[in-house]
């Protein structure tokens, strides 16, 4: 069963070349079923070429890709059976109307012709699209089709997924729909492997996150590991007089070496802190007599192992 607590994905020693640029370079990422699985990187960290490998349109130069229990080399035919997948760009049929569009996937998979009238429009439904229905595709804005690419990945109830950047060109609506759908797709016991740059969704939709860079796996934690109150994040402090919060955080600052304070306008930003680090330094700045009017994280957690990876590229 898809929600046995299982690996939907498995992928080891997976390398790539074009030509001379290496974009996988002994890449390792498991993906259990039940979970929504992260995948954060630059761009270039071969984030993509890795989705396309496990959705079998790439082969690897080396290394074992298994999906569902499959060897998606030897049998990629079964591994796709298995596989829900959604390109950050994707063509689509324009002289369609969305239902006939859904309907040729529906053929393609080979589910049954009594099933997919009903189908279709529950596809349609769960992405909201379903005033939509007779329409053509062409009438459809870049953030309708997106969820029309969605429901497309969805046609064969797929238990393994593959999303690459499925936010991109969503209004802030649709936006918390997806995240919605995804967390529900996981409560059912879908594996959802998803990559984007909105590391703040990523962070409220994933329980795990796998960190890529220059082609390997730099990093595999529960999202728990990342965002509990242990996690460093650096924070706004807002004051209604920062001139004595400047001269508060100098002398602060003199026993925290590794916290960076910057100014912004009406306050400033310090960090990395733990939330505990940061209350304390709050109760201080207040029996200083400081006006604090604000203390917020200034970024998410995943942002700042992020930019820990990515540091040295700069």
């Amino acid at each position: 069963m898809a929600g046995d607590g299982g690996l939907a994905i498995e992928a080891r020693g997976v390398v790539r070349r074009f030509g001379p640029v290496e974009a996988l370079r002994g890449l390792d990422i498991t993906v259990p079923y039940g979970q929504v699985t992260a995948l954060v990187g630059a761009n270039g960290a071969g984030k993509t070429t890795l989705l396309l490998i496990l959705a079998t349109l790439l082969a690897p130069d080396a290394g074992t890709v298994r999906i569902a229990g499959h060897d998606a080399l030897a049998r990629p035919a079964e591994a796709r059976d298995a596989l829900g997948w959604m390109p950050d760009a994707f063509g689509v049929y324009d002289q369609l109307t969305v239902d006939e569009y859904l309907g040729f996937f529906a053929d393609a998979y080979g589910l049954p012709k009594q099933e997919r009238p009903r189908r279709i429009r529950a596809l349609l439904s769960l992405v909201h699209l379903d005033d939509h229905l007779g329409r053509p595709v062409h009438a459809l804005s870049r953030g309708q089709k997106q969820r029309l690419g969605m429901a497309r990945a969805l046609v064969h109830r797929p238990r393994v997924l593959l999303l690459d950047e499925p936010a991109s060109g969503l209004d802030p609506r649709s936006r918390i729909e997806l995240r919605d759908l995804l967390r529900s797709l996981a409560a059912d016991g879908v594996a959802v492997l998803v990559s984007s740059h909105i590391l703040s969704e990523l962070e409220e939709i994933a329980d795990r996150v796998v960190l890529v860079d220059h082609g390997r796996t730099a990093g595999d934690h529960a999202m728990a590991e990342i965002t509990g109150t242990s996690a460093r994040v650096r924070w706004r402090i807002r004051s209604l007089d920062p001139e004595p919060l400047a001269s508060a955080l100098a002398r602060e600052l003199e026993e925290l070496p590794w916290v960076q304070a910057a100014d912004v306008a009406g306050g400033a930003e310090v960090g990395p802190l733990t939330e505990g680090e940061a209350a304390g330094l709050l109760a201080r700045l207040v029996a200083a007599g400081v006006p604090v009017s604000g203390l917020a994280p200034a970024g998410s957690a995943l942002e700042s192992a992020y930019l820990a990876m990515t540091e040295n590229r700069r």
